[in-house]
């Protein structure tokens, strides 16, 4: 049964979000007998709250952030006039992010915490190797699959990281467009691999194994076969009885004492009232765009530029989702609107190649990229009409004999690529609108433009009729929000520490896609989970030292 704690109560951990990172972060230390309060600031939703109501979920992103109500504003540089646009998105309700997504779940490889060794610098870039490696977060990978509930095939990939086990379940059942894709591979020599994915492919603890009804991202599962942190750790949470969920729940500041120790936070309730909730600690886990902002509404005269924020570089460094698609037109129907997103992958172009003259690689999957609305509105190529007879009949014989290759590219970090609030203008709840300043390095538009080619070359051993798409000029938003308060051990240089530490304040950790150093190549959430199993481990020891509070 879930706990009820009063705001009086000084509780052992305040956890601000209960997405990917908070809801293991929850559960993790519930179990391990602390008391906790996760904060959410969106609802809290249940199967009978999902429907396949495209126009709802897909096209205005139903289960993610509303900018009418929590505005967001872009611009390229400094120098540029901000505009109203949602160019950071994540998932708002009890699981988070985790809710919608697509559900691919790529472990980073080993490289990818050492690449500034093996590569060297990247001019314009803050390029640095993580402080651990991917032996460190191996155990933690593996745990996670197994309590969120992975689907895959341990060694299909000849270039994944050793693995202590395997997938906890086989791989889903590939789709038209994986055995076009796994053709297309074999004749350019490339090696395809089913999708890990965070899809029940068989009943598991209790949930159901995926019916393919084709509605999985931008939607929730009504089955609950999506290993979402709301049907896979929260659950385990609620019943220690040691840990609530609140949702509806926004917090506007973390407090501290004189010693400059989290004691508290101040929140708004569904009622918009503000409540203070004690607590001897805090693990911020609300995602690589509201942790920032958060930590920059924590002024104190401890901390004037914001909590946590000495080094200056809290919401500085931010990394986008440099993900891109291309379509290809077959000859006969692929029923590609069943199942799940994606059932094959490439990564044959992942790591870095110096030879090619920049930094950067990335991971190639099959899928199909719309839904029925969205198809018909912007799915066709670009020189298809817009409306009559002929558009009619392209609708019809495009959108069943369509697939699409997502490319899924590297992002630098760039301390200008930034998190800040915005100066004059309000959410609903008065709180500082986000402000995102970010622009491409060079190296991630060459990396764009070389996988694209490497797509196409796919596309065309395939027997593609007709291919359209690529990587724009624009870099529209992002849903992987990565690097804000970067992981380092040099306090002067990074914001947490290699446990998700805060270096400034000694019971606040800050668990999300925020600490990544560099991108991998996307699909962050296995590695942000991971993260938040080996910082809770971290969390423990440090109470069974004393540490917490004191």
């Amino acid at each position: 049964m879930s706990a009820k704690f009063r705001p009086s109560d000084v509780v052992d951990f305040v956890v601000i979000g209960s997405g990917a990172a908070g809801g293991v972060v929850a559960k993790e230390l519930s179990v391990a007998g602390f008391r906790v309060v996760v904060l959410e600031q969106g609802p809290y939703l249940r199967e009978k709250d999902y429907s396949h109501d495209e126009i709802q979920f897909a096209t205005r992103q139903g289960l993610t952030n509303d900018i009418r109500r929590q505005p967001v504003f872009y611009r390229s540089s400094e120098s540029e006039r901000p505009a109203l646009r949602k160019a950071v998105g994540y998932g708002r309700q009890v699981g988070g992010g985790s809710v919608h997504f697509a559900a691919n779940y790529w472990r980073f490889q080993e490289a990818d915490f050492e690449e500034r060794s093996k590569f060297g610098d990247v001019p314009g870039s803050a390029f640095a190797d993580w402080p651990i490696r991917y032996a460190d977060l191996e155990q933690y990978y593996a745990k996670a699959e197994q309590e969120i509930g992975i689907s895959g095939l341990a060694g299909a990939n000849p270039f994944e990281a050793p693995r202590s086990g395997p997938y906890p379940l086989p791989p889903l059942p590939v789709k038209s467009s994986g055995v076009i894709f796994d053709r297309a591979c074999q004749k350019l020599g490339l090696h395809s691999f089913p999708a890990p994915m965070a899809i029940l492919s068989q009943p598991y603890r209790g949930r159901g194994a995926c019916t393919h009804c084709g509605f999985c991202s931008w939607f929730g599962c009504e089955m609950r076969a999506k290993s979402s942190s709301l049907v896979s750790v929260i659950p385990v949470a609620e019943k220690t009885g040691r840990c609530e969920i609140r949702a509806n729940s926004y917090v506007r500041k973390i407090e501290i004492d004189k010693r400059g120790r989290v004691n508290g936070v101040l929140y708004f309730d569904e009622r918009k009232r503000e409540v203070r909730q004690r607590a001897k600690a805090v693990a911020l886990c609300a995602n690589g765009a509201e942790s920032p902002k958060l930590l920059l509404m924590s002024k104190s005269n401890l901390f004037p530029q914001g909590l946590a924020n000495s080094s200056g570089l809290v919401g500085k460094h931010l990394m986008w989702d440099n993900t891109f698609g291309i379509n290809g037109l077959f000859e006969h129907p692929l029923n590609e609107f069943k199942s799940v997103k994606s059932t094959r992958v490439s990564h044959d172009f992942y790591r870095s190649d110096p030879k090619r003259g920049f930094f950067g690689g990335g991971g190639i999957d099959a899928r199909f990229g719309g839904y029925p609305a969205g198809f018909a509105i912007g799915g066709l190529p670009p020189d298809a009409p817009r409306w009559g007879s002929e558009y009619k009949r392209q609708i019809g014989e495009y959108f069943n004999r369509t697939m699409m290759l997502a490319g899924h590219c590297t992002s630098l970090p760039v301390e200008s690529n930034t998190i800040t609030l915005s100066p004059d203008v309000k959410d609903e709840w008065g709180l500082p609108a986000i402000l995102v300043t970010f622009r491409y390095h060079p190296d991630d538009i060459k990396t764009q433009k070389w996988l694209h080619q490497r797509m196409i070359e796919v596309f065309e051993a395939a027997g593609a009729r007709k291919t359209w798409g690529g990587p724009g000029a624009d870099p529209g938003g992002t849903f992987h929000l990565m690097g804000t308060c970067r992981m380092g051990t040099d306090p002067k240089r990074s914001v947490v520490n290699s446990f998700s530490r805060a270096h400034d304040v000694p019971n606040l950790w800050i668990v999300d896609g925020s600490n990544f150093v560099t991108s991998g190549r996307q699909q962050p959430t296995a590695t942000i989970q991971a993260l938040a199993y080996r910082a809770s481990a971290g969390i423990v020891e440090s109470a069974k030292r004393g540490e917490i509070a004191g």
